[in-house]
């Protein structure tokens, strides 16, 4: 009787050890899927025009001034390689201008630090926050609050609403920081803004790109800062295209 005792007495000792072990690792493999992709404090795999990018208070920071403007849309890149199917989230804070998040993007030809691609703009106004931009390809491709499928003609044409813009806009903080999430899985894209739906877009032209590098935004204009920190990214199957450099598409 005694040694059935110790027996299951011992059993027990040793489901207590083993379980918190198995669990712990299983939570350990799924936070593994999130990827950082800056480090607060260096540019380290990031490749931008050092005249307009840097790190300040633990952010990568594009800025213009009247002295010292760009004179196109310049990016900075992530040299990490291309993603395809993926969800993305950052922190963003803008004062003046526009800027934006490039993804499954090319480089454009003969022209350093300059980009095209999907892109999820958003700005110091009031109107752009949210959609989805074609830089260099294709112009816009789903307004705010807009429910897209773009045709074989490279044309959105709106199927449904996944909320109202102004609405939407109320959701945004000014010149403070804004979460923003981007889902890309096959050819359909969705936005968020601070946990606020902004667009959701079918991409069944040709053209539709299915990976492509990343980038972030500093436009041309009037004097800006931009700060981006906490990029974070979870691949989700990546699929590979063609190059990633391509000409301008008309």
């Amino acid at each position: 009787m005694l040694r059935t005792l110790r027996i299951a007495l011992l059993s027990v000792m040793t489901a207590a050890v083993v379980l918190p072990i198995v669990n712990s690792s299983t939570a350990g493999a799924a936070d593994d899927k999130w990827e950082s992709l800056f480090d607060g404090k260096t540019l380290k795999n990031w490749d931008g025009n050092p005249a307009f990018w840097s790190v300040k208070d633990g952010a990568i920071t594009g800025q213009t001034t009247k002295e010292n403007p760009t004179k196109g849309n310049t990016f900075i890149i992530w040299r990490g390689g291309e993603v395809g199917d993926f969800e993305l989230k950052l922190q963003y804070k803008i004062v003046g201008g526009n800027s934006g998040i490039q993804y499954r993007s090319f480089e454009v030809e003969d022209n350093k630090w300059v980009v095209g691609g999907y892109q999820g703009d958003f700005e110091a106004g009031k109107t752009y926050s949210g959609i989805l931009y074609g830089e260099r390809f294709r112009g816009i491709l789903a307004n705010r609050g807009q429910k897209t499928v773009i045709g074989e003609n490279g044309k959105p044409t709106v199927v449904g609403s996944v909320g109202e813009s102004a609405e939407i806009q109320s959701k945004i903080k000014n010149e403070d920081w804004n979460d923003y999430h981007i889902v890309a899985k096959g050819n359909h894209f969705k936005h968020f803004i601070n946990g606020t739906a902004t667009i959701e877009c079918t991409d069944e032209d040709d053209a539709a790109r299915a990976s492509g590098i990343l980038a972030l935004q500093l436009h041309a204009g009037p004097p800006m800062v931009v700060q981006f920190r906490k990029i974070m990214i979870q691949r989700t199957g990546d699929r590979k295209s063609a190059a990633a450099t391509v000409k301008k598409k008309d």
